[in-house]
């Protein structure tokens, strides 16, 4: 398993060992000894999976105060473009976006510390999309960042998105409280 440093401090991209053969593949997709002796410290206690078709996007979430959360996620099936927006306050890369590819050709996976707003957008037939969350889910705590925000300007690389009534009713980037202070991360 590598893991790389994203261009936005405390993102991390998990590239699996892959063992392909004419019968299929094999890979852990989490071993918490390994991620550890590599320096990921987190603990999680939620997986969630969605199913969703082609054009869909989800986002940008995140939870605010004791509920925030980080997220490992993948793809187990089929291709998304996965965005994580940095909401940290005073952070170098406050309001820019990592983008990338997570199919279940590439198996790749995004850490996504707290301190981000987090969507993807669905750029296969199909998708199932895999999360893991250092959180528990709590409604109050939740938070929506308007996915076409005119300031974070996010190309989805779909057109004609289907996006949800709770996601077209998200906030202004520039409306976002202060959740999230920068501090230099560990990873």
């Amino acid at each position: 398993m590598k893991i790389e440093k994203a261009f936005i401090d405390g993102i991390l991209v998990v590239s699996p060992d892959v063992f392909q053969d004419d019968r299929g593949y094999f890979y852990e997709s989490y071993n918490e000894s390994t991620l550890k002796s590599q320096g990921f410290e987190h603990k999680f206690v939620q997986d969630n999976i969605s199913f969703s078709q082609r054009n869909t996007l989800r986002g940008l979430h995140y939870q605010a105060g004791e509920f925030a959360q980080g997220k490992l996620c993948s793809v187990l099936k089929g291709c998304v473009i996965d965005t994580a927006v940095d909401i940290r306050f005073n952070s170098p890369t406050f309001g820019r976006c990592f983008q990338i590819e997570l199919s279940d050709d590439n198996h790749t996976q995004l850490w996504i510390p707290p301190g981000f707003a987090h969507g993807f957008s669905v750029i296969s037939d199909e998708v199932l999309f895999s999360y893991k969350c250092t959180n528990f889910y709590n409604k109050a705590s939740e938070r929506t960042i308007i996915y076409n925000d005119i300031d974070l300007n996010i190309d989805w690389k779909i057109e004609s998105p289907i996006v949800s009534d709770k996601d077209k009713k998200g906030k202004s980037f520039s409306s976002i409280e202060k959740d999230f202070i920068y501090e230099k991360l560990k990873s």
